[in-house]
């Protein structure tokens, strides 16, 4: 199953002020509130499990450069790799503060997300390749 925009994730649902998510009423973990306080899921047709990777795996690498700022070549290639190397290879990324696209992917491989904290959005994607008999 695919989680679509109008779903909320799991990791970006609304937190009260004792810290508990308001959808299942469980205790939070400091981690899980830093994601929904600064990561907003703009789009995404991939599973959920994967979404909240992306969303992980960027939080960490974010938490890694906290007292330089992070560089976005630097960030889409550690994510891109990260993916290719457990969902499969042809795992594209783009990270920035200001970026068009218009790009073709494969079914249940898209998620664009934005952090508000260091102003960067991030689109990853993957495409298939088929080869053309001559």
């Amino acid at each position: 199953m695919l989680c679509r925009r109008e779903k909320k994730l799991p990791s970006l649902t609304e937190v009260d002020d004792e810290g508990e998510d308001q959808d299942t009423g469980n205790k939070l973990k400091p981690n899980d509130m830093a994601i929904r306080s600064t990561m907003r899921l703009i789009s995404g047709n991939m599973p959920c499990s994967m979404q909240d990777h992306a969303l992980c795996f960027t939080n960490s690498l974010l938490r890694d450069t906290t007292n330089c700022s992070p560089s976005p070549s630097l960030l889409a290639r550690s994510l891109k790799k990260e993916f290719d190397s457990l969902y499969g290879r042809l795992w594209h990324c783009i990270v920035g503060r200001s970026f068009g696209s218009f790009v073709t992917h494969s079914p249940g491989g898209f998620i664009y997300f934005s952090v508000d904290s260091h102003n960067l959005s991030f689109l990853l994607f993957k495409t298939e390749v088929q080869l053309i008999a001559t």
